[in-house]
């Protein structure tokens, strides 16, 4: 029985058995005797969630417009086919020829979220690859790599990858495969393919990385083999406008997260918060034209049959021709009956003219992030909102006959009191007041406002990345606290796991030492750690105390200014000491402006050789 075969009897005994056949619309199938480089792109969680996300689907068509490459998806199987896959001999495979994965010439993951890091493990064992990069063969073939946001500090996982594929992978994720083909067909080592690697700029190779620590457990010194970059650039793509975009997606035969059109807007953001890593990774800020996103969005609706598109982008109503934009959108979506989501709206530049854009296109409830519950916390994470404009907001919402809102907290912030949490309750409050001092609200239906409050978890490449995260009975206090002070029905509070969290800032800011811990929770049966049905805190925490590790070294310790870092050898174009005078400016409760406003010395534009804004407002 061949391996389609196998898959096939089984299919039947699962759920969503769509998610492991391929053959749906728009996936690329080609001659496999004329195919010269085999990629998988591996993303390490379910079908569901993993056909939502954007990078697979730019990669994915990108790799495959060249003839002789071949990019095939993978994902994490869920738990009732995995127990077939292994009790029936079949190894993990890619959907497109249904052949294993190891048989590829890449393995590439995508690391979205530091809680899918033990799935990248039982993934690898699956397939049947070694999980540890020292015991891959000599022979070149099966390299395993990743790229993503949480590549910025890939130290975690650095035993079990050949290669970190830092920023944007539009042009270097080409010429690695460009550089593979070559030397394969020169027969070339794993080795010899590996050094020629690490000269490409944003490709970081951690075997010829070497960390020396002290005592107390922090970097003494970083040693780089002879002939390597001692510091690995991010690659960045500068022509953002012209930038390939495809004009087709795979359509899933089954529902998925986000099942709908994503079309990029921008990428970076102007607004400098200081806890979001993706508001400083990705910079330099850009943008497309509004005639080039029209463009994109009509061919992937007219290709694909979708009804829904959604803007993608950190700051969507940063885009600097927002107004003319929306009106080419708008004009085409409606005429078309396709649905428009604007998510990523800010409080500060919300007006009456966008609301009434976004009521053509979407009738739920609005959603804003304060993130603060007064305005000193505000200032510290340099949110730069002022309560009279989330106020001003909610009113113009309000009285254009919304009656719903949901607003995003962090709890945990550096400098937080007792005071910023009740903040919390009383700014929902004054909303729930406001709607009902309005006298053109929606008549028939009561008010609603979600808070939503998430527990603060400090990430490299952030001014807050020195920061301690709070300890989880200090989070557990909070969070009694905020259902304490709210006093009405009319407000739901919702809030997260700190545990999750707990883990989540261990695996950002870790270490190489990580690596066998992550290894043991996996061989414990940790995997699924953002499903809440799945994560497993205590197994975690066995783990680290049989690895001799104690999690509070990475989540509860401050970081000194002057400390070697986990990730100070990678160049994400973000000075460190910008990094360091914007945490100094957060403990005094002081604001920088955004970008737009005033450039704020990040680094940047020195690195790219030019200034972040062209006067066009376009393009870097």
């Amino acid at each position: 029985m061949d391996l389609k075969q196998k898959i096939e009897k089984h299919l039947l005994e699962v759920q969503k058995p769509s998610r492991y056949i391929g053959g749906e619309v728009g996936s690329v199938i080609k001659d496999k005797s004329k195919v010269d480089v085999r990629f998988a792109f591996c993303f390490p969680d379910t079908y569901d969630i993993g056909m939502s996300h954007l990078g697979m689907k730019i990669l994915y068509s990108l790799t495959n417009a060249r003839e002789n490459y071949w990019c095939e998806r993978c994902f994490a199987p869920s738990e009732d086919f995995e127990a077939i896959m292994r009790e029936n001999d079949i190894p993990l495979y890619a959907l497109e020829s249904l052949d294993p994965i190891r048989d590829f010439d890449f393995v590439g993951f995508t690391l979205q979220y530091e809680l899918s890091y033990a799935n990248i493990l039982n993934m690898l064992d699956l397939a049947g690859i070694p999980i540890f990069a020292k015991d891959r063969t000599p022979e070149l073939r099966q390299i395993v790599m990743a790229g993503g946001p949480c590549v910025c500090n890939p130290e975690p996982l650095a035993d079990f990858f050949d290669l970190f594929v830092l920023g944007e992978g539009e042009e270097v994720n080409l010429e690695l495969i460009d550089l593979y083909h070559r030397m394969k067909q020169e027969g070339a080592t794993r080795l010899e393919f590996l050094r020629a690697a690490a000269q490409i700029e944003g490709v970081y190779v951690p075997q010829f990385y070497h960390f020396v620590y002290k005592e107390d457990g922090t970097i003494d010194r970083l040693d780089v083999d002879e002939g390597i970059p001692t510091t690995v650039r991010k690659r960045i793509i500068r022509d953002y406008d012209k930038v390939y975009y495809p004009d087709n997606f795979v359509v899933p035969f089954t529902e998925i997260v986000h099942d709908r059109v994503s079309v990029e807007v921008l990428r970076g953001c102007i607004r400098g918060c200081r806890f979001c890593q993706a508001g400083f990774i990705y910079r330099p800020f850009r943008e497309k034209t509004a005639d080039t996103i029209f463009a994109q969005t009509k061919a992937l609706c007219e290709n694909t049959g979708y009804d829904e598109v959604s803007l993608a982008s950190l700051s969507t109503s940063d885009h600097y021709d927002i107004d003319n934009m929306l009106t080419k959108l708008i004009d085409y979506t409606a005429g078309e009956r396709i649905n428009l989501s604007l998510p990523s709206l800010r409080v500060d530049n919300f007006s009456e003219s966008l609301l009434n854009k976004i009521k053509k296109v979407r009738k739920s409830g609005l959603t804003f992030a304060a993130e603060g519950g007064t305005q000193r916390l505000r200032d510290v994470i340099n949110k730069n909102v002022s309560e009279e404009e989330i106020m001003n907001t909610c009113r113009i919402a309000f009285e254009g006959g919304y009656s719903s809102v949901k607003l995003y907290f962090m709890m945990g912030l550096p400098t937080e009191t007792d005071e910023d949490i009740v903040g919390i309750a009383e700014l929902a409050q004054r909303i729930v007041d406001l709607f009902y001092s309005i006298e053109d609200r929606p008549r028939g239906k009561g008010v609603q406002v979600s808070v939503s409050c998430a527990t603060f978890v400090p990430k490299p490449f952030t001014p807050f990345e020195f920061e301690p995260q709070d300890t989880r009975e200090m989070v557990e206090h909070k969070q009694k606290l905020l259902l304490g002070s709210t006093k009405s029905k009319k407000i739901k509070i919702s809030y997260h796991d700190p545990n999750v969290s707990m883990l989540e800032v261990i695996l950002a800011k870790g270490d190489r030492r990580l690596c066998p811990a992550i290894y043991a929770a996996w061989r414990k049966g940790c995997k699924f750690d953002s499903w809440e049905e799945y994560f497993k805190p205590d197994l975690w925490l066995e783990a680290f105390a049989d690895c001799g590790i104690d999690p509070s070294f990475y989540a509860n310790r401050r970081f000194e200014y002057d400390e070697i870092l986990p990730w100070d050898h990678l160049d994400y174009l973000v000075d460190k000491a910008f990094l360091v005078r914007e945490n100094k400016t957060a403990h005094e409760s002081k604001t920088t402006p955004n970008c737009r406003q005033r450039c704020s010395g990040c680094g940047v534009n020195k690195k790219v050789g030019r200034e972040c804004f062209a006067k066009s407002k376009s393009n870097v």
